[in-house]
């Protein structure tokens, strides 16, 4: 039972950190170009680049860039569970092996 209740916390681990991990890289995107903006040189530069973002994120939320990218996080979460669950499965079989 302690190895099925290990394999769970480990695999929710994984899925909630590849979650939240491209959400924090987008708004720390997003919070960088902003703070740009400020610059007034580099303002037209800044809303040129957070529109070039926000657009990206709209082609994968069907035009709405916040479903983008909750649905680029989705992706990385289930990728993320897919390789938890293949490196706790190689862990189990070098296991039996040695």
């Amino acid at each position: 039972m302690t190895i099925l209740t290990n394999f769970l916390r480990s695999l929710l681990l994984a899925v909630v950190f590849c979650f939240v991990a491209p959400m924090l890289l987008v708004g720390v995107c997003l919070l960088m170009v902003s703070v740009i903006g400020y610059l007034p040189p580099l303002q037209n530069l800044s809303e040129a680049m957070l529109n070039q973002i926000l657009h990206f994120l709209s082609v994968f939320g069907n035009g709405t860039s916040f479903r983008g990218l909750c649905v680029i996080s989705l992706t990385c979460s289930f990728v993320g569970g897919l390789f938890d669950t293949y490196a706790y499965y190689r862990c189990q079989i070098l296991r039996v092996d040695s």
